[in-house]
């Protein structure tokens, strides 16, 4: 009987650790501050074509507006009220837009934050539905909290926010960076957190990343997801429990650690992109050659319990984990390799950036603008255009749209379940490895040309590079790549390549 029970509550977690991606589709993209409506209609006619599994959305509970500086991405992030209604939309488009990605095999995950409500010193200001708030006296009347809902006792410290991260108390009882702490312990405090998830899933969203779950307790993390409903059965299996993955910043050398969390559902594996940046970066003696036993031979957490990204909407601006070594768009070429080895990599469940531009201006190596929004007039976000080139216009970079990324997505898709094979290295930073019999690639990282003739493990047969073009009907736009009948190709990746790396798939023969 013991067994039984422990098999019927392990049964029930591990539904939390599953994407639910529909079969074939093994990665989701940030579309960072989109509109609802631009992304119902990228769902339709980019996401669902290219095999995207979903998409994470910004917060879509009310918040504050902040104006000092002008309307910055993270007042997203200083909720107000639990109303769905932000600068993305209102809540008809937020549940059209749900409706129309699930409709078309995209899922839809929320960022929830849930830790906090809005910063301390703002008092009453306005926000982006208009309900009444004061943060002087925590009152939120349209949740409604008040005074006793807040950690203001619990917190010891002499400022009320967090000022020593080696304290585990501090960081889960204190104000992050003054923002108002909520009492998870308390169940209406969790009753009213539920609700608000509740209502989500109902409304057919597929999971939730939840936001500084570092800063909650674990034992108040698994009381509010206990709560929860299973997924919507219009478009999910009966009994499907929502995906979870937990944003807890984990470097090594705090008292804080990722494991706490593998209870209630996947966690950020954080480490990843900054140990990737410094690999590529080729900073500190790193090779690629290193990268053979990638994953939890780096100390990375179980592939399982891991979500996984080169940059994200944090760190690409310096704030939250890897500083300088992390990889972005400013650095396309390093990042499309990073990307590219992530999403051809086994480890981990994978997530693609997508950003908007901003004008980055350095003082003292810090940059100065990091703060900017997205794209807007007058506090308005702008829609997402598509260019003649099926690029974005109007400050929009998406970089899921980039013929290398979105082909490495389809990539992933391709070679999903099958072992990581064949690897070779050159002892520097010239890298190839197979998955299976259905995909390789090689990397050029090194300051000189790679030409070597490699075991690929595909059938014979001429294939089309996805990286450099693509296979349109039966004949190829970029490098073609032949396999003899034992498996073998000769590939040449000159050092000063536009993309010095070369991928192959089952899907990608001519």
């Amino acid at each position: 009987m013991k067994l039984f029970l422990l098999l019927a509550v392990v049964g029930l977690g591990w539904a939390q650790y599953d994407p639910h991606t529909k079969p074939g589709k093994t990665s989701i993209v940030h579309l960072f501050e989109w509109r609802w409506d631009d992304i119902a209609l990228e769902c339709e006619r980019y996401l669902a074509p290219n095999g995207f599994g979903g998409v994470q959305i910004s917060p879509p509970s009310e918040n504050v507006v902040i104006n000092n500086p002008s309307r910055p991405w993270w007042e997203r992030y200083q909720p107000i009220s639990y109303k769905i209604c932000t600068r993305s939309g209102n809540e008809d488009e937020f549940r059209a837009m749900v409706t129309r990605c699930n409709n078309v095999g995209v899922h839809i995950y929320v960022d929830a934050v849930i830790n906090h409500m809005c910063g301390a010193n703002i008092g009453q200001g306005s926000s982006t539905c208009g309900s009444f708030f004061n943060s002087a006296t925590r009152e939120f009347s349209e949740v409604p909290y008040s005074g006793w809902d807040f950690n203001d006792g619990k917190c010891k410290t002499h400022s009320g926010d967090i000022e020593n991260y080696n304290d585990p108390y501090q960081v889960r009882d204190c104000r992050l960076v003054s923002l108002l702490d909520l009492a998870l312990e308390k169940d209406y405090v969790r009753s009213r957190v539920a609700k608000y998830m509740n209502k989500l899933i109902d409304i057919g969203v597929a999971g939730f990343r939840i936001d500084a779950s570092k800063h909650m307790w674990p034992g108040d993390m698994k009381a509010i997801l206990d709560k929860l409903h299973n997924l919507n059965t219009h478009w999910f299996p009966a009994g499907a429990k929502p995906f979870v993955y937990q944003e807890v910043i984990d470097l090594g050398g705090e008292p804080i650690t990722s494991s706490e969390y593998f209870g209630t559902g996947r966690v950020t594996e954080f480490k990843y992109g900054a140990k990737l940046g410094t690999v590529l970066r080729k900073w500190n003696g790193e090779k690629m050659a290193y990268l053979r036993n990638w994953g939890e031979g780096w100390g990375f957490m179980p592939s399982d319990k891991a979500l996984v990204f080169v940059d994200n909407h944090d760190n690409q601006r310096g704030h939250g984990a890897g500083g300088a070594s992390i990889l972005t768009f400013w650095d396309s070429r390093l990042y499309k390799m990073g990307v590219g080895f992530m999403l051809a990599h086994p480890y981990g469940f994978t997530r693609v950036m997508s950003s908007f531009s901003w004008p980055r201006k350095f003082e003292n190596g810090k940059d100065i603008n990091e703060w900017v929004g997205p794209p807007n007039d007058n506090g308005v976000i702008k829609e997402v255009t598509i260019n003649e080139d099926t690029t974005c216009g109007n400050g929009w970079v998406c970089e899921h749209r980039w013929r290398q990324i979105r082909n490495m997505v389809i990539f992933r898709n391709v070679v999903d379940g099958q072992p990581f094979t064949n690897w070779w290295d050159n002892l520097s930073n010239q890298v190839a490895f197979g998955r299976g019999n259905k995909g390789f690639i090689v990397f050029n990282n090194d300051d000189w040309p790679l030409s070597e003739y490699l075991q690929t493990g595909l059938p014979a047969g001429t294939y089309c590079d996805v990286i450099s073009g693509d296979k349109r009907d039966d004949h190829c736009t970029g490098i073609k790549v032949y396999v003899s009948k034992d498996g073998k190709a000769q590939f040449s990746i000159s050092n000063t390549a536009e993309d010095p790396f070369i991928a192959i798939h089952a899907e990608s023969k001519l």
